[in-house]
């Protein structure tokens, strides 16, 4: 489908938005306050049937780390196009994506130039028992030797971000009023991954193409995304049926979260998956320059995914394999 709104110069944002993209301090979530823990479940829900968004605070996560992560990764993107490629990959892979890899508006059949970005890309660190399963969703990550301390940052950060994606697939199943652990039990061994995103300015990818973007509009794909994200003109919009295309609200002490389309799929359509979309870089600031931490949280390769019946599901999806389904998704972005 073509989507007239990717196109276009986005609208001024509406001051409603923090109704339906609400911030939520775990705090409370995890002290195991029964009242608080019942009014953080009846946010989330209601943000995630309405937007397929949220922000979280109280997590525990140092600012600090970040911003070392940040660094360390900015020294490897602004070295040379040759000793980058050394490090290529391809999309679902661990190495350097460079410019022109990806172009996201294909999964939902939105024709888009190429991605305006570069990625660094990364996933489990630990190999699975069925050989059939490690040929296609393991491979070491590949670490680039000329920034030595991104390894340790990123080990770090991910250990981290592993416990979280916990804590939260923990509170989205109480939202539904099921079993804590219900989806949680699924991520024993997650084939999770983990992008860094560099958005440079006009000097380095070029003036952007009618309709092209940093990141072109999509949902994402699995399960929950993690995203600690750098405020911008050219930064992260998202989608409610409210308002259009909207800047996210930001708060820089707060991760993004949003569910991808297989959560979307297993909770039958109650929650949808978030829409959204990163601006090129904006013609009054053309020199902007932002960098995304994203985490990709997934299940254990060959989790069955099935819709949660009526009344809390409103579809009945055929039942899918998480990591079938996720392989399709991905190779639909991919460049050629």
């Amino acid at each position: 489908m073509s989507d007239p709104a990717a196109a276009h110069t986005p609208r001024t944002p509406h001051t409603s938005r923090t109704s339906r993209i609400p911030t939520v301090d775990l705090g409370p979530w995890l002290s195991g306050d029964a009242d608080a823990r019942a009014a953080i479940a009846r946010t989330v829900d209601d943000a995630l049937r309405t937007a397929g968004f949220l922000l979280v605070t109280g997590h525990g996560v140092d600012p600090a780390l970040r911003d070392r992560i940040r660094a360390a990764a900015r020294a490897f993107f602004v070295l040379p196009a040759d000793v980058k490629q050394a490090y290529g990959a391809k999309v679902g892979g661990r190495g350097w994506l460079g410019p022109g890899a990806e172009a996201n508006g294909y999964s939902e059949g939105t024709e888009t130039p190429p991605d305006l970005k570069e990625s660094l890309t990364f996933a489990t660190h630990e190999p699975f028992d069925d050989p059939v399963v490690n040929a296609e969703w393991y491979a070491p990550n590949v670490w680039p030797a000329e920034v030595p301390e991104l390894q340790a940052l990123c080990e770090e950060y991910l250990t981290r971000m592993g416990e979280l994606e916990k804590q939260l697939l923990s509170l989205l199943g109480e939202a539904l009023g099921l079993e804590p652990d219900f989806f949680s039990r699924h991520m024993d061994h997650p084939t999770y991954g983990f992008n860094i995103n560099w958005y440079p300015g006009t000097e380095v990818v070029g003036e952007p193409q009618p309709g092209q973007f940093r990141i072109g509009p999509h949902t994402d794909f699995g399960t929950v995304t993690i995203l600690d994200r750098q405020a911008g003109k050219g930064g992260l919009q998202v989608w409610t049926d409210e308002g259009g295309w909207e800047d996210a609200p930001f708060d820089p002490a707060a991760f993004t979260i949003n569910i991808g389309d297989l959560m979307a799929r297993w909770t039958g359509d109650r929650w949808r998956s978030g829409r959204h979309r990163v601006l090129p870089p904006p013609a009054d600031a053309p020199t902007e320059e932002l960098m995304s931490l994203v985490y990709f949280g997934e299940c254990t390769p060959g989790t069955l995914v099935e819709s949660v019946p009526a009344p809390v599901g409103r579809v009945a999806y055929e039942a899918v394999d998480s990591h079938v389904y996720l392989r399709e998704k991905l190779d639909s972005i991919t460049v050629e």
